[in-house]
């Protein structure tokens, strides 16, 4: 489904991506793993269309993307929750989630935020209390479904857990497992490995803007918890 390529990002002078390659196939859910400044959040810039790559190519469905604006790219079927939730403090969560389908028909906009709120009982309970007064898992728990309620093709998840306490780190979990039985195709960043590892299939172990070990969650969990890593 998505295929990324030697891609190099720069910010200035500063080299932040060093010929990535991955890939993430359909219905599977792939970790990017590594400490902050890895280079993880700049792959996932790349991939939506925020960061522009100086080299490499970006394939999602068979079709060149890297050229796209993220409009562009968001209609081919990526979504996106950013690290740090980021939702719009002042709108209800009901307009939080519905933000996220614009374009999308009516009739199957009221299907998808009728599917949302019977998985994550939350966003219906606090349908028109404003994003800003919630805490910071029940904000999580907004910018998720934001992310999904046009159902994208692929879901890019920004470090899900940051800043979480151990409660809401278990309720994301959960309703990413929800997400995952609908087949959705999910690429992930996370620092806190030990909780990731067990949401996905397979995992790139970056560091320095470098991919340093892949392989299948069982093959290189040891790899991915090490401290030389994390």
């Amino acid at each position: 489904m998505l295929t990324i390529n030697n891609l190099e990002v720069r910010y200035g002078g500063i080299k932040a991506l060093r010929g990535i390659s991955i890939e993430v196939r359909a219905g599977e859910t792939v970790l990017l793993v590594g400490a902050n400044g890895a280079g993880k959040s700049s792959l996932i810039n790349a991939t939506i269309g925020l960061t522009p790559n100086t080299t490499g190519s970006i394939r999602f469905l068979d079709r060149q993307i890297e050229s796209m604006p993220c409009a562009a790219r968001a209609r081919l079927g990526i979504g996106y929750s950013p690290e740090g939730r980021r939702v719009f403090p002042s709108l209800t969560v009901s307009e939080n989630v519905q933000s996220g389908a614009v374009g999308i028909p009516k009739a199957e906009r009221r299907k998808n935020v009728a599917w949302i709120e019977e998985t994550f009982p939350l966003i219906a309970e606090r349908n028109q209390q404003p994003a800003g007064q919630l805490s910071g898992g029940q904000q999580q728990i907004v910018a998720l479904a934001r992310a999904v309620s046009s159902f994208p093709k692929l879901l890019l998840l920004d470090e899900p857990f940051l800043g979480l306490a151990p409660v809401w780190i278990g309720r994301i979990s959960d309703a990413i497992r929800e997400l995952q039985k609908r087949g959705t195709t999910i690429l992930m960043t996370e620092q806190m490995a030990r909780p990731a590892l067990k949401l996905a299939d397979r995992a790139y172990v970056m560091r320095g803007g470098e991919v340093r070990h892949s392989g299948h969650v069982d093959e290189i969990r040891d790899v991915a918890l090490a401290d030389e890593y994390l």
